[in-house]
């Protein structure tokens, strides 16, 4: 029986097990590819959403646990014609080089910047410890989340 939830903003039921991880109906029959699998485990991730506003690893989370409540992906912040201030300053600081882990931190440093408007360095880096980044663009991805907050600031 299909598990429905809303995401990003619309209703869904997607035609998968109960029990199958939420990364697996999220790049499935959901057809999105900004969560990655990367490690099955919650070690780096490339698979975090928001579940109800608050990260959470969807390569383990299962599709039930979602049931009735908003999950938010990569795909939910901007588009490419009007990106997520996040979105646009980790474009501007080329903050990423491969890319594949910056589905996830961006979706952790969303959930931040709402949680506070106005981060220090130290709690950017607590909220983004979760996420593993090889390429070494840690300073480049600090900035960039200092930089979205900045043009988030009420004026």
């Amino acid at each position: 029986m299909p598990v429905g939830f809303v995401l990003n903003g619309a209703p869904v039921a997607p035609e998968i097990e109960a029990e199958a991880p939420l990364l697996a109906a999220l790049r499935g029959p959901l057809g999105l590819s900004g969560p990655r699998f990367g490690c099955g485990t919650e070690q780096c991730g490339a698979c975090a959403v928001l579940l109800d506003g608050a990260p959470a690893f969807a390569c383990t989370l299962p599709v039930s646990a979602a049931a009735g409540r908003q999950v938010e992906t990569v795909e939910g912040l901007g588009t490419p014609e009007a990106p997520h201030p996040l979105q646009a300053a980790f474009l501007d600081l080329q903050a990423g080089q491969c890319g594949y882990c910056l589905s996830g931190i961006l979706m952790a440093a969303a959930a931040l910047l709402r949680r506070v408007p106005q981060p220090s360095d130290a709690e950017i880096k607590a909220a983004l410890a979760p996420h593993l980044c090889r390429c070494g663009s840690h300073n480049r991805i600090i900035r960039a989340v200092r930089r979205a907050a900045d043009a988030m600031a009420p004026a």
